[in-house]
Protein backbone atom coordinates (compact mmCIF):
# COMPACT_ATOMS: atom_id res chain seq x y z
CA UNK A 1 0.00 0.00 0.00
CA UNK A 2 2.90 2.29 0.85
CA UNK A 3 4.19 2.21 -2.73
CA UNK A 4 0.74 3.01 -4.16
CA UNK A 5 0.59 6.03 -1.87
CA UNK A 6 3.92 7.17 -3.29
CA UNK A 7 2.61 6.94 -6.86
CA UNK A 8 -0.51 8.96 -5.99
CA UNK A 9 1.52 11.71 -4.33
CA UNK A 10 3.86 11.88 -7.30
CA UNK A 11 0.96 12.31 -9.73
CA UNK A 12 -0.39 15.12 -7.55
CA UNK A 13 2.91 16.92 -8.15
CA UNK A 14 2.61 16.81 -11.93
CA UNK A 15 1.81 20.25 -13.35
CA UNK A 16 -1.50 20.61 -15.22
CA UNK A 17 0.56 22.16 -18.03
CA UNK A 18 3.70 24.22 -18.62
CA UNK A 19 4.20 27.36 -20.70
CA UNK A 20 7.34 29.16 -21.87
CA UNK A 21 8.04 32.86 -21.24
CA UNK A 22 10.37 35.50 -22.64
CA UNK A 23 10.24 39.29 -22.71
CA UNK A 24 11.86 42.34 -24.29
CA UNK A 25 14.02 40.71 -26.95
CA UNK A 26 14.33 44.22 -28.51
CA UNK A 27 16.50 42.96 -31.33
CA UNK A 28 18.19 45.37 -33.74
CA UNK A 29 21.07 44.84 -36.16
CA UNK A 30 23.13 47.62 -34.52
CA UNK A 31 26.14 47.75 -32.15
CA UNK A 32 25.55 47.29 -28.39
CA UNK A 33 24.38 50.36 -26.50
CA UNK A 34 23.07 51.53 -23.15
CA UNK A 35 19.72 52.40 -21.64
CA UNK A 36 18.83 55.93 -20.52
CA UNK A 37 20.19 54.89 -17.09
CA UNK A 38 23.42 53.47 -18.53
CA UNK A 39 22.53 49.75 -18.38
CA UNK A 40 24.25 47.83 -21.24
CA UNK A 41 21.99 46.57 -24.03
CA UNK A 42 22.99 43.79 -26.42
CA UNK A 43 20.83 44.37 -29.51
CA UNK A 44 22.24 41.62 -31.73
CA UNK A 45 22.86 39.04 -29.01
CA UNK A 46 19.20 39.14 -27.93
CA UNK A 47 18.43 37.17 -31.10
CA UNK A 48 20.75 34.41 -29.86
CA UNK A 49 18.93 34.40 -26.51
CA UNK A 50 15.66 33.85 -28.38
CA UNK A 51 17.22 31.09 -30.52
CA UNK A 52 18.43 29.23 -27.44
CA UNK A 53 15.03 29.70 -25.76
CA UNK A 54 13.21 28.19 -28.75
CA UNK A 55 15.67 25.25 -28.87
CA UNK A 56 15.07 24.56 -25.17
CA UNK A 57 11.29 24.94 -25.54
CA UNK A 58 11.33 22.46 -28.42
CA UNK A 59 13.21 19.98 -26.19
CA UNK A 60 10.96 20.41 -23.15
CA UNK A 61 7.70 20.90 -25.08
CA UNK A 62 5.67 23.39 -23.05
CA UNK A 63 1.99 23.56 -24.09
CA UNK A 64 2.50 27.09 -25.47
CA UNK A 65 4.79 30.12 -25.18
CA UNK A 66 3.95 33.70 -24.17
CA UNK A 67 6.10 36.53 -25.50
CA UNK A 68 5.65 39.62 -23.33
CA UNK A 69 6.31 42.17 -26.06
CA UNK A 70 9.00 44.44 -27.52
CA UNK A 71 10.36 42.09 -30.18
CA UNK A 72 12.51 44.80 -31.80
CA UNK A 73 14.17 47.93 -30.44
CA UNK A 74 13.23 51.55 -31.03
CA UNK A 75 16.77 52.20 -32.30
CA UNK A 76 16.26 49.72 -35.12
CA UNK A 77 16.71 51.75 -38.36
CA UNK A 78 13.16 52.33 -39.65
CA UNK A 79 13.93 51.00 -43.12
CA UNK A 80 14.83 47.69 -41.40
CA UNK A 81 11.77 47.51 -39.09
CA UNK A 82 9.82 45.07 -41.24
CA UNK A 83 12.84 42.81 -41.77
CA UNK A 84 13.74 42.84 -38.06
CA UNK A 85 10.19 42.04 -36.89
CA UNK A 86 9.94 39.26 -39.53
CA UNK A 87 13.26 37.78 -38.40
CA UNK A 88 12.10 37.60 -34.76
CA UNK A 89 8.60 36.34 -35.59
CA UNK A 90 10.10 33.66 -37.87
CA UNK A 91 12.34 32.53 -35.02
CA UNK A 92 9.34 32.31 -32.64
CA UNK A 93 7.54 30.32 -35.35
CA UNK A 94 10.22 27.61 -35.19
CA UNK A 95 8.73 26.74 -31.78
CA UNK A 96 6.73 23.57 -32.25
CA UNK A 97 3.54 24.94 -30.72
CA UNK A 98 1.50 28.12 -30.34
CA UNK A 99 3.13 31.44 -29.39
CA UNK A 100 0.90 34.14 -27.88
CA UNK A 101 2.25 37.64 -28.48
CA UNK A 102 1.42 41.03 -27.03
CA UNK A 103 2.52 44.46 -28.20
CA UNK A 104 5.05 46.70 -26.49
CA UNK A 105 6.15 50.30 -27.04
CA UNK A 106 9.26 49.33 -29.05
CA UNK A 107 7.12 47.25 -31.43
CA UNK A 108 4.96 50.33 -32.02
CA UNK A 109 7.96 52.65 -32.59
CA UNK A 110 8.77 50.41 -35.55
CA UNK A 111 5.43 49.53 -37.11
CA UNK A 112 1.85 50.83 -36.93
CA UNK A 113 -0.76 48.46 -35.47
CA UNK A 114 -2.27 47.50 -38.82
CA UNK A 115 1.12 46.12 -39.98
CA UNK A 116 2.27 44.71 -36.65
CA UNK A 117 -0.80 42.82 -35.42
CA UNK A 118 -1.17 40.46 -38.43
CA UNK A 119 2.55 39.59 -38.10
CA UNK A 120 2.00 38.68 -34.45
CA UNK A 121 -1.19 36.75 -35.37
CA UNK A 122 -3.32 38.99 -33.15
CA UNK A 123 -6.62 39.18 -35.01
CA UNK A 124 -9.11 41.51 -33.38
CA UNK A 125 -11.30 44.02 -35.19
CA UNK A 126 -10.30 47.71 -35.21
CA UNK A 127 -6.63 46.84 -34.58
CA UNK A 128 -7.30 46.04 -30.92
CA UNK A 129 -4.71 43.79 -29.28
CA UNK A 130 -6.39 42.33 -26.18
CA UNK A 131 -7.74 38.78 -26.06
CA UNK A 132 -8.09 35.72 -23.82
CA UNK A 133 -7.60 31.97 -24.17
CA UNK A 134 -8.12 28.87 -22.07
CA UNK A 135 -5.50 26.09 -22.46
CA UNK A 136 -7.25 23.77 -19.96
CA UNK A 137 -10.72 24.05 -18.37
CA UNK A 138 -9.26 25.15 -14.99
CA UNK A 139 -7.30 28.14 -16.30
CA UNK A 140 -7.84 31.23 -18.41
CA UNK A 141 -5.19 33.65 -19.67
CA UNK A 142 -6.05 37.29 -20.28
CA UNK A 143 -3.72 39.31 -22.53
CA UNK A 144 -4.16 43.05 -22.02
CA UNK A 145 -3.29 45.78 -24.51
CA UNK A 146 -1.36 48.34 -22.45
CA UNK A 147 -1.11 50.68 -25.47
CA UNK A 148 -4.85 50.89 -26.05
CA UNK A 149 -4.75 54.59 -25.12
CA UNK A 150 -1.33 55.58 -26.43
CA UNK A 151 0.54 58.30 -28.27
CA UNK A 152 2.32 55.60 -30.32
CA UNK A 153 1.00 53.04 -32.80
CA UNK A 154 -2.33 54.68 -33.72
CA UNK A 155 -2.78 57.12 -36.62
CA UNK A 156 -2.13 60.69 -35.35
CA UNK A 157 -5.79 61.67 -35.71
CA UNK A 158 -7.13 58.50 -34.01
CA UNK A 159 -9.30 59.08 -30.93
CA UNK A 160 -7.00 56.90 -28.75
CA UNK A 161 -3.93 58.84 -29.84
CA UNK A 162 -5.57 62.25 -29.27
CA UNK A 163 -6.83 61.14 -25.83
CA UNK A 164 -3.33 59.95 -24.89
CA UNK A 165 -1.62 63.18 -25.99
CA UNK A 166 -4.22 65.25 -24.18
CA UNK A 167 -3.74 63.13 -21.03
CA UNK A 168 0.09 63.42 -21.18
CA UNK A 169 -0.12 67.20 -21.64
CA UNK A 170 -2.19 67.43 -18.45
CA UNK A 171 0.04 65.08 -16.44
CA UNK A 172 3.57 65.82 -17.68
CA UNK A 173 4.70 69.45 -18.13
CA UNK A 174 8.01 68.50 -19.83
CA UNK A 175 8.43 69.12 -23.56
CA UNK A 176 9.88 65.63 -23.93
CA UNK A 177 7.03 63.43 -22.73
CA UNK A 178 9.48 60.61 -21.92
CA UNK A 179 11.20 62.85 -19.37
CA UNK A 180 10.01 62.31 -15.75
CA UNK A 181 11.80 65.43 -14.36
CA UNK A 182 9.66 67.25 -11.81
CA UNK A 183 7.15 64.40 -11.54
CA UNK A 184 6.82 63.02 -8.02
CA UNK A 185 6.42 59.42 -6.85
CA UNK A 186 3.78 57.50 -8.79
CA UNK A 187 3.35 60.47 -11.20
CA UNK A 188 6.62 59.35 -12.83
CA UNK A 189 4.60 56.80 -14.83
CA UNK A 190 3.06 59.54 -17.00
CA UNK A 191 5.55 59.06 -19.83
CA UNK A 192 4.99 58.50 -23.53
CA UNK A 193 6.53 55.00 -23.52
CA UNK A 194 3.73 53.83 -21.22
CA UNK A 195 0.01 53.77 -22.01
CA UNK A 196 -3.42 52.97 -20.62
CA UNK A 197 -6.22 50.42 -20.85
CA UNK A 198 -9.29 52.15 -22.32
CA UNK A 199 -12.91 52.01 -21.08
CA UNK A 200 -14.09 49.34 -23.55
CA UNK A 201 -11.15 47.10 -22.62
CA UNK A 202 -11.88 47.58 -18.88
CA UNK A 203 -15.50 46.51 -19.48
CA UNK A 204 -14.28 43.53 -21.50
CA UNK A 205 -11.87 42.56 -18.68
CA UNK A 206 -14.69 42.81 -16.13
CA UNK A 207 -16.85 40.52 -18.27
CA UNK A 208 -14.06 37.95 -18.82
CA UNK A 209 -13.32 37.81 -15.07
CA UNK A 210 -17.03 37.45 -14.31
CA UNK A 211 -17.23 34.55 -16.78
CA UNK A 212 -14.06 32.95 -15.36
CA UNK A 213 -15.50 33.18 -11.83
CA UNK A 214 -18.72 31.54 -13.01
CA UNK A 215 -16.72 28.74 -14.68
CA UNK A 216 -14.53 28.32 -11.59
CA UNK A 217 -11.37 29.19 -13.55
CA UNK A 218 -8.15 30.64 -12.20
CA UNK A 219 -6.83 33.55 -14.27
CA UNK A 220 -3.33 34.69 -15.24
CA UNK A 221 -3.25 38.28 -16.54
CA UNK A 222 -0.48 39.12 -19.04
CA UNK A 223 0.42 42.68 -20.01
CA UNK A 224 3.57 44.23 -21.43
CA UNK A 225 3.36 47.04 -18.84
CA UNK A 226 3.47 46.17 -15.11
CA UNK A 227 0.39 46.70 -12.91
CA UNK A 228 1.94 46.96 -9.43
CA UNK A 229 4.28 49.69 -8.13
CA UNK A 230 6.01 47.29 -5.69
CA UNK A 231 7.08 44.91 -8.48
CA UNK A 232 8.13 47.64 -10.92
CA UNK A 233 9.95 50.94 -11.30
CA UNK A 234 7.51 53.83 -11.04
CA UNK A 235 8.52 54.99 -14.53
CA UNK A 236 7.43 51.65 -16.06
CA UNK A 237 3.83 51.41 -14.76
CA UNK A 238 0.59 51.39 -16.74
CA UNK A 239 -0.95 54.90 -16.55
CA UNK A 240 -4.19 53.53 -15.10
CA UNK A 241 -2.83 50.44 -13.33
CA UNK A 242 -5.04 51.38 -10.36
CA UNK A 243 -8.22 51.19 -12.49
CA UNK A 244 -7.19 47.83 -13.94
CA UNK A 245 -6.36 46.45 -10.50
CA UNK A 246 -9.68 47.65 -9.07
CA UNK A 247 -11.46 45.53 -11.72
CA UNK A 248 -9.16 42.55 -10.96
CA UNK A 249 -9.71 42.90 -7.21
CA UNK A 250 -13.50 42.69 -7.62
CA UNK A 251 -12.99 38.97 -8.22
CA UNK A 252 -10.98 36.20 -6.57
CA UNK A 253 -10.12 34.41 -9.83
CA UNK A 254 -6.93 36.31 -10.81
CA UNK A 255 -3.94 34.62 -9.19
CA UNK A 256 -1.03 36.26 -11.02
CA UNK A 257 -0.23 39.24 -13.26
CA UNK A 258 2.87 38.77 -15.42
CA UNK A 259 4.55 41.64 -17.30
CA UNK A 260 7.71 42.77 -19.08
CA UNK A 261 8.81 46.36 -19.91
CA UNK A 262 10.81 46.99 -16.70
CA UNK A 263 13.96 45.15 -17.73
CA UNK A 264 15.45 44.43 -14.31
CA UNK A 265 12.43 42.31 -13.31
CA UNK A 266 10.52 42.17 -10.04
CA UNK A 267 8.04 40.27 -7.86
CA UNK A 268 5.43 41.33 -5.33
CA UNK A 269 2.24 40.04 -3.72
CA UNK A 270 -0.45 42.71 -3.47
CA UNK A 271 -2.98 43.31 -0.68
CA UNK A 272 -5.41 40.83 -2.29
CA UNK A 273 -2.82 38.04 -2.58
CA UNK A 274 -2.29 38.48 -6.33
CA UNK A 275 1.28 37.77 -7.47
CA UNK A 276 2.93 40.34 -9.76
CA UNK A 277 5.96 39.06 -11.66
CA UNK A 278 7.87 41.37 -14.01
CA UNK A 279 10.21 39.37 -16.25
CA UNK A 280 13.89 40.11 -16.78
CA UNK A 281 14.70 41.29 -20.32
CA UNK A 282 16.44 39.18 -22.98
CA UNK A 283 17.97 42.44 -24.29
CA UNK A 284 20.15 42.92 -21.20
CA UNK A 285 21.87 39.52 -21.37
CA UNK A 286 25.62 39.83 -21.99
CA UNK A 287 26.84 37.39 -24.71
CA UNK A 288 26.59 33.79 -23.53
CA UNK A 289 23.89 34.51 -20.92
CA UNK A 290 20.12 33.99 -21.18
CA UNK A 291 16.78 35.19 -19.80
CA UNK A 292 13.72 33.04 -20.47
CA UNK A 293 11.81 30.43 -18.57
CA UNK A 294 9.19 27.75 -18.07
CA UNK A 295 6.14 28.17 -15.87
CA UNK A 296 4.72 24.98 -14.35
CA UNK A 297 1.02 25.47 -13.60
CA UNK A 298 -0.60 23.63 -10.68
CA UNK A 299 -4.02 23.96 -9.02
CA UNK A 300 -2.53 25.95 -6.15
CA UNK A 301 0.54 27.69 -7.56
CA UNK A 302 2.68 28.74 -10.50
CA UNK A 303 6.35 27.80 -10.50
CA UNK A 304 8.54 29.92 -12.77
CA UNK A 305 11.73 28.05 -13.55
CA UNK A 306 14.02 30.77 -14.82
CA UNK A 307 17.00 30.19 -17.10
CA UNK A 308 20.05 32.44 -16.73
CA UNK A 309 19.20 35.97 -15.61
CA UNK A 310 15.49 35.19 -15.24
CA UNK A 311 14.97 34.45 -11.56
CA UNK A 312 12.99 31.36 -10.55
CA UNK A 313 9.87 32.28 -8.55
CA UNK A 314 7.32 30.18 -6.66
CA UNK A 315 3.90 31.84 -6.70
CA UNK A 316 1.64 30.07 -4.23
CA UNK A 317 -2.01 31.07 -4.25
CA UNK A 318 -3.84 32.25 -1.18
CA UNK A 319 -6.81 29.97 -1.62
Amino acid sequence: MGSMQGIITKQGNQPLFTFGVISDVQYADIPDGKSFLGVPRYYRHSFNVLQRAVQKWNQKRPTFVVNFGDVVDGYCPKDQSLTAVSKIVDEFNTFDGHVYHMIGNHCLYNLPREKLLPMLKISRRDNLAYYDFSPVPEYRFVVLDGYDISAIGWPKDHRNSLDAINFLNQKNPNTDKNNPNGLMGLEKRFLMFNGAVGKAQLQWLDHVLWEATKSNQKVVVCCHIPLDPVASSTTALLWNYDEVMSVIHRYDCVKACIAGHDHKGGHSIDSHGVHHRVLEAALECPPGTDAYGFVDVFHDRLELNGIGRMKSTDMEFFL
